[in-house]
């Protein structure tokens, strides 16, 4: 029912007035600048989340592009200190110039990372489609052989490649390994990954296992309840769980605002009955909070990439009480 509704909307996409994607978008955009960022964090934090927040916008047409996302990430360091917020970072590489001018944007990747290192704050590298997977997982690897371990990638459970990618890197990290584990939100060719649900949800619960028995930290980002319940057996097998350190030979080092081993993720409007019953439950939750200006690309590609989003997100504006933000 979920994904028919979702693939209706998606459907009717080309159509739809501009006001009509940014009405759906608001569910789950926290607005197009910091301080839209800032109001939506202080709502949630009353429901024990904290949050990774992602400032909109992705590959650049030239390296001077690039200056935009650096100086607003810089800005949203200073942000997050100053408000006391419980919160990391998010980055999309191609962003900072990976693809045009792959050194230097390594070394604009190494000079945010190195300033939010200064306050123990986290970067995530978020994956992007398949054409840039191995320089995304490269940077992450570059950064730790410089010392900076603040970071960790996110990999996608339908690509047929992730169970390598995780083996690989955590030969090299051990314990220092941490990844987000999501099912992908770009379609990607059958030749090199899943397509069908029952396919992507078997790949992410693999990928869940792989990556906890690997001594990793592992960001569980899905709104799949076959995952989460997965999860949730996987963590109790293993005897991790809310409150309990985690009895992992090589365990992951302590780490400001990182749970015991593990958390759960959850984007910005979606799932979120099922994000305050997991935190009520001592389990660490984190929401990915995205703003900026090109809220509407994002959207689209989301509806599109995703269709149950559209069925989560519809479902919420029409029946408010049935899943608060």
């Amino acid at each position: 029912m979920s994904r028919l509704f979702g693939r209706m909307v998606v459907a009717m996409m080309p159509i739809m007035p501009r006001f009509v994607v940014r009405w759906i978008s608001r569910r789950y955009v926290a607005g197009v600048d910091m301080e839209s960022a800032l109001r939506v964090m202080r709502k949630l934090e009353s429901q024990n989340a904290c949050f990774t927040i992602d400032v909109l916008g992705e590959e650049i047409t030239s390296i001077e592009e690039a200056d935009y996302f650096i100086e607003e990430y810089e800005r949203l360091l200073k942000m997050i200190v100053k408000e006391k917020l419980d919160a990391n970072i998010s980055i999309k590489p191609t962003a900072f110039g990976l693809l045009i001018d792959r050194d230097k944007g390594l070394a604009n990747i190494e000079k945010l990372l190195r300033e939010a290192a200064k306050h123990e704050i986290f970067v995530r590298l978020d994956m992007e489609d398949h054409r840039v997977t191995d320089d995304t997982i490269e940077v992450c690897l570059a950064m730790h052989e410089k010392g900076l371990e603040n970071i960790g990638v996110v990999l996608q459970a339908r690509l047929f490649r992730t169970n390598a990618d995780i083996e690989n890197i955590c030969s090299i990290l051990g314990p220092g390994a941490d990844f987000r584990i999501c099912k992908g939100i770009y379609l990607e060719p059958s030749e090199i990954a899943h397509t069908q649900y029952k396919e992507i949800v078997d790949a992410s619960n693999e990928a869940i296992d792989k990556m906890l028995d690997g001594s990793s930290y592992v960001a569980i980002a899905s709104h799949d309840l076959p995952v989460i319940d997965h999860a949730l057996a996987a963590l109790e097998e293993r005897k991790m769980g809310p409150g309990v350190d985690d009895p992992r030979p090589a365990a992951p080092p302590p780490r400001k605002g990182k749970g015991e081993g593990y958390e759960f993720q959850m984007l910005l409007g979606v799932r979120g009955d099922v994000r305050r019953r997991l935190a009520s439950q001592g389990h660490r939750t984190r929401v990915y909070i995205p703003y900026g200006e090109q809220w509407y690309e994002y959207s689209m590609r989301r509806l599109r990439e995703n269709p149950t989003v559209a069925w989560h997100v519809t479902k919420a504006m029409l029946m408010p009480w049935t899943n608060k933000r």
